[in-house]
């Protein structure tokens, strides 16, 4: 397994999976993610911010990262933080415990970058996300009314989200 940061030839692939996932969260939960926008991933690939998991030569997993997340986190977003966004498991898989495989590294990525806490939102109160984050380690802080949503991704538009935290 070899975690690096996404690269520009990675795009159509990650925006697939963004695709397939989103088709797997319709089937499954009320909220689910909109079309994501091509030039968000690829600042975000620039950026050093969009992440892949490569395990026997194929991307398994993929994600996005920030060291900041005011419109969700709101005064918490002080804290010093590394925020994992979008979290999307290629098909082939499914079901290999790679979100733990994610915490372990990220607890890593933050301590390397001075940050105490490595956080997570969903949209809604997802009781099968609420227990998988629980049950890697992280503690579910609650479920929370958005403030401000402008500049946000529309699924944030009027919903609540659930918050967790994880302490380095």
């Amino acid at each position: 397994m070899e975690i690096q940061n996404s690269s520009i030839e990675d795009l159509d692939f990650i925006l697939a999976l963004y695709k397939s996932a989103t088709e797997y969260q319709k089937e499954r939960f009320i909220s689910h993610w909109p079309a994501f926008d091509r030039q968000m991933v690829v600042n975000e690939i620039e950026e050093h911010m969009q992440w892949k998991m490569i395990i026997d030569g194929e991307v398994a997993c993929i994600w996005a990262t920030t060291f900041s997340d005011p419109l969700i986190w709101e005064n918490k977003d002080m804290d010093p933080s590394v925020y994992i966004h979008r979290i999307t498991t290629n098909p082939n898989f499914r079901g290999k415990g790679l979100v733990k495989k994610i915490v372990e590294w990220a607890k890593n990525y933050a301590t390397q970058h001075g940050k105490i806490f490595v956080r997570m939102d969903t949209v809604g109160e997802n009781l099968k996300l609420i227990e998988h984050y629980t049950a890697c380690g992280f503690e579910f802080l609650g479920l929370f009314q958005l403030t401000n949503t402008k500049g946000l991704p529309q699924h944030y538009h009027n919903a609540a989200v659930s918050l967790f935290e994880l302490k380095v």
